[in-house]
């Protein structure tokens, strides 16, 4: 990034929250049920100090080595989010080095819930938020429990995970990372048949659903967290050697 747009990273993110605000509207709801995620994937911790600085205290890690290089060297009233896949042998070294984590979003089989279970009730820590990941696109590039699926996972965060405490749902939309409105009605169903099977309220089960590319479309559709990284940091930058 440039010197200039590293400047512009406290602007775009007001620019981000106005948009959240003018979406909220338009769908008749209040702002302050929507969370904004300031995701930050390959940017440097001198441009997350600068959203900070700006007023701002969610961020999202996809990877687990940045989010604990990252999280020491910024203030402990952050919330963390970590919005990747995480794999198994990852779980210890994200909850060791990230103790103010505050939510998992990336819940997608009932071995990572056990195992992040288990790891908490060792730490001793608070119990850990989390989301259940759905693969509502039927891409297999991606991951994430098919909805059909999705009811028998948080079953099991319920019944079998005390130390985990369901909070809703996740999808990442198509490829481009813009989505369409299939992929967003496909989350509120599976959020209508979990509360109806578990007789609780659906403020009880959140939706995290939208980025940079349809966040507004998101909000409309009944989103409650919104996971922003372009649109607030600019592009993402990847060193020339790493082409994953």
């Amino acid at each position: 990034m440039t010197s200039s747009s590293q400047g512009g990273a406290a602007a775009s993110l007001k620019a981000v929250l106005d948009r959240v605000h003018h979406a909220a509207e338009r769908s008749s709801r209040d702002v302050k049920e929507i969370r904004v995620v300031a995701a930050s994937k390959t940017k440097s911790v001198s441009m997350l100090r600068q959203v900070y600085d700006a007023g701002h205290r969610c961020f999202g890690e996809n990877y687990v080595q940045e989010i604990i290089e990252k999280a020491p060297q910024l203030p402990e009233d952050i919330e963390w989010h970590f919005i990747g896949n995480l794999q198994s042998n990852k779980v210890k070294p994200l909850l060791a080095g990230v103790p103010n984590l505050a939510y998992v979003e990336s819940v997608d089989d009932e071995k990572i819930a056990n195992l992040l279970d288990r790891a908490i009730a060792k730490i001793g820590r608070k119990p850990l938020k989390v989301f259940v990941e759905v693969n509502t696109s039927g891409e297999t590039s991606k991951f994430g429990v098919e909805p059909a699926q999705c009811l028998d996972l948080v079953k099991h965060i319920f019944t079998n995970c005390p130390n985990l405490e369901f909070c809703g749902l996740m999808t990442i939309g198509m490829l481009d990372y813009s989505s369409t409105p299939e992929n967003f009605k496909t989350l509120s169903k599976c959020r209508s048949e979990i509360c109806a099977a578990l007789g609780i309220s659906e403020t009880q089960c959140e939706l995290s659903m939208g980025m940079t590319a349809d966040f507004e479309q998101a909000i409309e559709m009944g989103s409650t967290t919104v996971r922003i990284g372009t649109a607030i940091f600019g592009a993402r930058e990847y060193p020339q050697k790493e082409e994953k």
